[in-house]
């Protein structure tokens, strides 16, 4: 049942792109929302494509757009979560490197994830039966190819473009980092999925919807997402008002162990 909603997530990330790049493409102005964020016009009709595609399901939808305005459904033990466009920070600069996220979670867990950077012809999925990616272009998938982490060789850091912290410096220097790449929404959680980067550290806060669709890309293709407390990032969780604390996004467990001790101890 679960892996059947992968093609519906698909189509409606795609419709979703749709909409994003019509409006990419012309002129157009964004607000301030109340957290300091900026929402554009692509943001609210890319939620509202994404709400209409899974409604039939009847599972409740957990989006970003629509909890910025109070609407917050019971979520129960499964529903989606949502971030129309991830990166709207990126989207103003034009920079292409925004995504649309779209994940099924299930006992808090995000089991399966889409992730479509619609800018530059990019897709990312992922769930039980692995990890994939594929070009995006005329609102088609094409060369459709599996991923996996490699966790051989040297440690490659992929960080925020956006929201960069000064204990990254300290950290790669700690974990004989060779290599630092920064790229914005979740793509960097993508990078490590394909094999590209190795460690994706992220001291400060996200929410939820910015994270549990590449956490899914990622774990389907053998990596892992843990918090600060060595814990892999769970969602659903109304309480803090969905938000998660930092994380290591790794290739493998034992990266993301040592990368959280470090971590620990410049927070410290």
């Amino acid at each position: 049942m679960t892996d059947k909603l992968m093609p519906l997530m698909l189509k409606a990330a795609i419709a979703a792109s749709k909409a994003i790049i019509e409006v990419y493409e012309q002129d157009f102005t964004h607000v301030i929302k109340a957290d300091s964020s900026p929402v554009t016009e692509a943001d609210t009709r890319a939620e509202e494509v994404i709400l209409d595609m899974l409604g039939p399901t009847g599972l409740p939808v957990l989006a970003e757009e629509s909890v910025g305005m109070g609407r917050i459904p019971e979520l129960g033990t499964r529903f989606f979560i949502v971030d129309p466009l991830d990166g709207t920070k990126e989207f103003l600069k034009r920079n292409g490197e925004f995504t649309v996220n779209i994940a099924l979670c299930e006992a808090g867990r995000p089991v399966l994830g889409v992730v479509l950077a619609p800018a530059i012809g990019e897709a990312y999925w992922g769930g039980p039966a692995g990890g994939f990616a594929a070009a995006l272009a005329d609102g088609r998938l094409a060369a459709e190819r599996r991923i996996a982490v490699r966790t051989d060789g040297p440690v490659h850091v992929v960080g925020s473009r956006s929201h960069a912290h000064p204990a990254m410096i300290a950290l790669c220097e700690k974990m004989n980092v060779v290599k630092d790449v920064s790229v914005g929404s979740s793509l960097k959680f993508c990078l490590l999925a394909r094999g590209d980067a190795q460690l994706y550290p992220r001291f400060g806060p996200t929410s939820e919807w910015d994270t549990a669709a590449g956490q899914a890309v990622l774990e389907a293709a053998g990596g892992v997402v843990l918090g600060l407390d060595g814990k892999p990032l769970t969602c659903g969780h109304a309480d803090r008002r969905y938000l998660n604390s930092g994380f290591a996004a790794a290739a493998d467990r034992n990266l993301a162990d040592a990368a959280i001790a470090e971590m620990r101890r410049l927070l410290a």
